[in-house]
């Protein structure tokens, strides 16, 4: 691998403050810097509610967090703080209004190009612009949400690879927690999260009962968070092997239990990305949004390709498929998931 000859006292810091799947996958540029510069120091600034996940990782140094509720002048406070770690070098991996006011203070001559070396991560919006608009692609293919973080660091000799899993580093008290939550009855199960941000990112709720159905012998863990009830409608299929942990863990313990887990089944989501950090066997049920796309050999990335694909940036919609209302993910079928699960326990068996 590429290495340069670090600077005396190099200081990065990395600017990510949410979505909890964005901030994950993020967790690949602490390492990546610290294969390329041996010795540096990586620091980062998040959201206080993102913050957990990052500690525990060798290659992560300081965590400063954000709290929303101090508002911008609470931003502007904790930033000018920051000014006496003397960084050498600032990666904006958000490109957001609160990230430039960071690059504003912690860089004022920047525009002179005085101050620590600067990246900021590309929205590349007319590449968007020409895929959702026209249906003309020009992202590099496969989609690669890690490789899509890693890439504008290349010109301080920076891989575009991902380094290898683990990159998330849930603490022993909160491994232990999990333990607890899963006693030995559920060690070593099939984790599943069935919800997304997005309706049109979800695999339809009757699917997963299906699939549930399809496994009697199994065990199942259902994750998500305390907005989504609907999850209690699949743990109610088979209640005496089903779990259902959605909205009764912290994100924590969540990931927690994901690296306990034999395989994980995800949409589009956060915890996918946990599981593929964590170098889980994971199936990923991928539909309408190209970004933030799997990234490990680990996972089995389960999709259709139609030329409808992709039809917005989150997946917020609308399905523009003339055919069939959600067909990216209602053509892809239980009993073809089941058979990849299948799969996969007898080759971890």
């Amino acid at each position: 691998m590429f290495q340069n000859e670090t600077p005396r006292g190099a200081k990065f810091l990395i600017i990510r403050f949410s979505a909890f799947g964005d901030v994950v996958q993020t967790l690949s540029v602490a390492s990546a810097l610290a294969n390329a510069f041996p010795g540096a120091e990586v620091q980062w600034i998040t959201r206080k509610d993102m913050a957990p996940l990052l500690r525990n990782h060798p290659h992560i140094h300081k965590v400063w967090e954000f709290d929303r509720k101090a508002g911008m002048l609470g931003l502007i406070k904790l930033v000018w703080s920051m000014r006496g770690e003397n960084f050498t070098h600032i990666y904006d991996a958000h490109n957001n209004s609160r990230s430039r006011v960071i690059a504003m203070i912690l860089r004022p001559l920047g525009f002179l190009g005085i101050g620590p070396k600067f990246i900021r991560r590309s929205i590349r919006r007319w590449k968007r612009f020409l895929l959702f608009k026209f249906r003309i692609n020009k992202f590099e293919q496969p989609f690669n949400g890690q490789r899509d973080l890693l890439e504008p660091l290349a010109p301080w000799g920076v891989s575009k690879i991902a380094p290898p899993a683990p990159q998330i580093f849930p603490s022993t008290e909160v491994i232990e927690k999990a333990r607890g939550i899963l006693g030995n009855e559920y060690a070593g199960a099939v984790s599943l999260a069935p919800s997304a941000a997005y309706f049109l990112k979800r695999w339809p709720k009757d699917y997963w009962k299906q699939l549930i159905a399809l496994m009697p012998g199994q065990k199942f863990i259902l994750l998500g968070g305390p907005e989504d009830s609907f999850i209690e409608d699949i743990h109610a299929i088979a209640p005496e092997r089903v779990m259902n942990l959605a909205g009764k863990t912290s994100l924590q313990v969540s990931s927690a239990v994901v690296g306990l887990s034999r395989v994980v089944i995800s949409n589009d989501t956060g915890l996918l990305h946990v599981a593929e950090q964590l170098g889980k066997r994971t199936i990923a049920l991928m539909g309408p949004a190209p970004f933030g796309f799997p990234s490990r050999p680990t996972t089995k990335i389960m999709e259709l390709e139609l030329s409808c694909r992709p039809c917005s940036k989150h997946g917020q919609g609308p399905c523009v498929n003339k055919e069939k209302f959600h067909k990216c993910l209602v053509n892809i079928t239980p009993d073809q998931v089941a058979e990849q699960l299948r799969r996969i326990l007898e080759e971890t068996t």
